[in-house]
C-alpha cells in the first residue's frame, strides 16, 4: 500500500506539468472547487446555474488558482487542481498576494500587544504559551516590531482557538482543510488571529499540525502580509512540516515583512545573531549547486536544501517542491542518494547516518548508521553514491576516494577505497553528487557535470542545471 501511495502521490505531482483529467468530474467536486473559488480567489455568484467547467468566470479563477500554485494553466478542473485544492491551507484568501495585503495594511505603531484568549486541549498551557511568543519573535527579530502580551482587555491581536461558525464570518470546515485564518491590520477584530480547534495541533512533531508553524504564518497576515508564491516562503498558502527547531524565516518573507516596517535598526537584547534566511533555489541558476541526485521508479529526482525538482523520459520538469511533499520522514538537505531497484527502496544519507524509504514512508529501524552499509568508522559522511543496477554494485564517495558495495552480496568489496581520480579519469574535485542515467554516468563537482560512458571513459563536462531544459 505504501508504495502504491508513493505511486500515485508521484503523479499528481507530475500531473501539474502533463495532462488534464479527461474523466467526467461528479458534482461534489464541482461544488467543492467552487466553493473554494469563491473562499479564495473572489468568484462571485452566477445569476443563472452554469457547470464549473464552462462558466468564463469560473475558468478566468481556476486559471488564477493554478498560476498561483504553479500548476498546468489550463481553466479547467483536472485531478492536480482537486489535490491542490484539498491540501491544509491557510484561510486568508490569495486575491491578496503577492507579499503584502496592499497599502495601508500595517500597525501605525511598532508596538504591539496580543492576548491568548483561550487554549487547546492538544498541547499543555505552557506549549501553547511558548508556541506563540516564538511564532510572534519569528518576525520580531527582522523588523522593528515589539510584542507584549497582555492578560486581560482587548490586544491589538488576540488570538483564540475556535471551531465551526465562531462569529467573525468565515466558519471553519472542521478536520483538514482551512487550519487558521487571519485579518490584516485594521481597527477592531484587525490583526486578530483564529485556529480551527477541529484540528489536531502539537508541539513539534510531524504527526500532527505545528501550531508553531501554522502560528507564524498567521502571524504574518496580522502584520499586513498576504500570501505567497515563493513554495519555500512561511507565507506560502499550504501547510508543510518542517523542522521548528532549526527553522529560519526565508529570505522571501523577510523582504516582504521590511517592505512594510523596514529592517530591524537594534535587535532585541540579549539575543543570539540572526541566520541568514535561505532562499529557494531556482533550478536555472548556473552556479547551481545539487546535494543529490536519484532515480525513483523512471524518474530523476534532483535534491537542494528541502526542496526537489525532477525529470522523466519524455518531459522535463523545473518546478520546485519540498522534499517533504514526496518523503514526509526524510531529512532535508541531504548528502546523498540512490534508488536499488531491485529492492524498490531509495536510501538517503545525511552525517552519520542513512535512511531507507520504501515507498514514500521510512522503513523500519532506520535511520541506521553508515556502517551498516560496511562503510568503515572513519567516515563521518559521504559526498554522492551511484547505483549501477546492472552490475548490482553501489559507489560511496568520500573527499578523493570511493568505495564499492556489492548490493546482492550486502557487504563491501575488497581493495577499496580507491582514487576517484583513477576509477574515473578526468575527474576533478570532489563528486558532489552521481547518478546514472541511459547508460551514462553523470558525476557532480559543484555546478558541472562530468559525464561517462559506463566503462569510465569521459565524454564531456556540462552545467549543473543541463537536465532541467531551461
Amino acid at each position: 500500500m505504501k508504495n502504491r501511495t508513493l505511486c500515485i502521490l508521484l503523479s499528481l505531482v507530475i500531473a501539474a506539468q502533463t495532462n488534464p483529467l479527461s474523466t467526467p468530474l461528479n458534482k461534489k467536486d464541482e461544488d467543492m472547487a467552487e466553493k473554494y473559488l469563491k473562499r479564495f480567489y473572489d468568484l462571485k455568484e452566477q445569476s443563472d446555474s452554469v457547470i464549473l467547467r464552462k462558466t468564463s468566470q469560473q475558468k478566468l479563477k481556476l486559471r488564477e488558482m493554478q498560476s498561483f500554485f504553479g500548476l498546468r494553466v489550463t481553466g479547467k478542473l483536472n485531478s492536480e487542481t482537486l489535490e491542490a485544492m484539498k491540501k491544509p491551507r491557510c484561510g486568508v484568501s490569495d486575491v491578496a498576494a503577492y507579499s503584502t495585503f496592499g497599502e495601508g495594511y500595517k500597525w501605525r505603531t511598532n508596538k504591539l500587544t496580543y492576548r491568548i484568549e483561550n487554549y487547546t486541549p492538544d498541547m499543555t498551557v505552557a506549549e501553547v504559551d511558548d508556541v506563540i511568543g516564538r511564532a510572534l519573535q519569528v518576525w520580531a527579530k527582522v523588523t522593528p516590531l515589539r510584542f507584549t502580551r497582555i492578560y486581560s482587555g482587548t490586544a491589538d491581536i488576540m488570538v483564540s482557538f475556535s471551531s465551526g461558525d465562531h462569529g467573525d464570518g468565515s466558519p471553519f470546515d472542521g478536520p483538514g482543510g482551512t487550519l487558521a485564518h487571519a485579518s490584516a491590520p485594521y481597527p477592531g477584530i484587525g490583526g486578530d488571529v483564529h485556529f480551527d480547534e477541529a484540528e489536531t495541533f502539537t508541539y513539534r512533531s510531524s504527526r500532527g499540525i505545528v501550531l508553531f508553524l501554522v502560528a507564524a504564518h498567521e502571524f504574518g497576515h496580522s502584520l499586513g502580509l498576504g500570501h505567497s508564491e515563493d513554495i519555500g516562503a512561511l507565507m506560502y498558502k499550504w501547510y508543510e512540516y518542517r523542522d521548528v527547531d532549526s527553522f529560519v524565516l526565508p529570505a522571501d518573507d523577510v523582504k516582504g515583512i521590511q517592505s512594510i516596517y523596514a529592517p530591524v535598526t537594534t535587535p532585541p537584547v540579549p539575543t543570539p545573531p540572526v541566520p541568514t534566511p535561505p532562499v529557494t533555489p531556482n533550478a536555472c541558476d548556473p552556479n547551481l549547486e545539487l546535494d543529490a541526485v536519484t532515480t525513483l521508479r523512471g524518474e530523476t529526482l534532483f535534491f537542494k536544501d528541502r526542496f526537489l525538482w525532477w525529470s522523466y523520459p519524455t518531459r522535463p520538469n523545473r518546478q520546485t517542491i519540498l522534499i517533504s511533499t514526496l518523503f514526509p520522514d526524510a531529512p532535508d538537505h541531504i548528502d546523498a542518494a540512490y534508488e536499488n531497484s531491485q529492492s524498490d527502496r531509495v536510501f538517503f544519507f545525511k552525517g552519520q547516518k542513512v535512511w531507507s524509504m520504501n515507498g514514500n514512508a521510512i522503513e523500519r529501524g532506520y535511520p541506521r548508521s553508515l556502517g551498516s552499509v560496511g562503510l568503515p568508522h572513519h567516515v563521518q559522511s559521504i559526498s554522492a553514491a551511484l547505483h549501477d543496477p546492472e552490475a548490482g554494485k553501489t559507489l560511496f564517495f568520500d573527499g578523493e576516494y570511493y568505495y564499492s558495495y556489492d548490493e546482492r552480496q550486502r557487504r563491501m568489496e575488497e581493495g577499496y577505497p580507491k582514487l576517484v581520480a583513477d576509477g574515473f579519469p578526468g575527474m576533478t574535485g570532489k563528486v558532489t553528487a552521481a547518478f546514472i542515467f541511459r547508460e551514462y554516468a553523470y558525476l557532480y563537482n559543484g555546478s558541472r557535470i562530468f559525464e561517462y560512458h559506463m566503462d569510465r571513459t569521459f565524454y564531456r563536462v556540462l552545467t549543473t542545471n543541463y537536465f532541467f531544459n531551461c
